[in-house]
């Protein structure tokens, strides 16, 4: 028998027309970003799945090719020492990034004077524009004329590197831009967890006869660990996609001293006259994989430490 609607309680209809209306409201708001990420992320990165295993240059028809690309890139000379230098880049990168912004944090939680411009003046090369970083350092970095090489021929260095030119100081160069670039960022993620760590801990710890830097090596860094592995791992990931800032810097030069991996990519998919999409998608795909390896295992390290 049907049920008569008249008998549910106007109040129960409302409450759920109300419902049915909230839920509508809040998909909504998020749509948007499921959308963005549907068409601009997934889409491409299941369409450059299916070109690694094809041999396409945007003009002619696909050919299925199995695993060759695969085998093709890592028989190439180029792809091997771009997969070197990305290790290279992201050990330095996330090392040097990683100490210099925990001992910025420490220093600005310690309340030096002028902790406001100090802390908005590392924090603003974060924010600030790529191509106007990179055009700044390429002329501090500028071997005959460069106010960095000035610095050193008067301190008693007679032949400076020749940082951007030269094929050997290139990507240390590129290091120090991305240290410099980022660890404002993550100062302001140290000294957010420095903040929250009680102040009662070192009192104690100085009544215990404990020194500062055994305080802070056997208290505060072990309670820094939740904000040092967001910090690594948030690096490892900026470092394996670096690109805007070393095309500023170099455009992957001189020779192929700064190409990285995703230079590779790019040059192989965009920056030639017959493009190599295939050979570019399994490129991006073993860089896809490194990232997620590196990721699973930090993941499962915390979780075990935390443990």
């Amino acid at each position: 028998m049907a049920k008569n609607n008249n008998n549910v309680p106007a109040g129960r209809r409302k409450g759920m027309k109300l419902g049915t209306r909230n839920t509508l409201v809040g998909l909504s708001f998020i749509a948007p970003n499921f959308i963005g990420f549907f068409i601009f992320i997934l889409i491409p990165v299941a369409f450059s799945f299916v070109l690694s295993f094809m041999k396409w240059d945007g003009f002619t028809e696909m050919t299925f090719v199995g695993l060759d690309n695969f085998v093709k890139i890592f028989k190439d000379q180029y792809f091997v020492q771009a997969l070197g230098r990305t290790l290279y880049y992201a050990v330095f990168a996330v090392t040097l990034t990683t100490f210099a912004a925990l001992g910025l944090a420490v220093l600005v939680n310690k309340g030096i004077k002028a902790v406001g411009f100090f802390r908005s003046s590392i924090f603003f090369p974060y924010v600030a524009s790529t191509v106007a970083v990179g055009a700044v350092w390429r002329q501090l970095f500028m071997k005959d004329y460069g106010p960095i090489n000035a610095f050193l021929q008067l301190i008693g260095i007679e032949n400076p590197p020749g940082w951007l030119a030269s094929s050997k100081w290139a990507l240390p160069a590129v290091i120090i831009v991305t240290v410099w670039k980022s660890m404002g960022y993550f100062m302001i993620v140290y000294l957010g967890a420095l903040q929250n760590i009680p102040q009662e801990l070192e009192e104690a710890s100085a009544l215990d006869g404990a020194s500062k830097f055994q305080h802070f090596w056997r208290i505060t860094f072990p309670m820094l660990a939740p904000s040092t592995f967001f910090v690594v791992l948030m690096n490892i990931i900026n470092s394996f996609k670096a690109f805007d800032l070393i095309w500023v810097l170099t455009e992957g030069g001189p020779g192929q001293a700064t190409t990285l991996m995703v230079n590779y990519i790019y040059n192989n998919g965009f920056n030639t006259t017959t493009p190599k999409y295939g050979i570019a998608s399994a490129a991006a795909m073993v860089l896809f994989a490194i990232v997620a390896i590196i990721t699973i295992v930090q993941f499962r390290v915390e979780k075990r430490t935390s443990n």
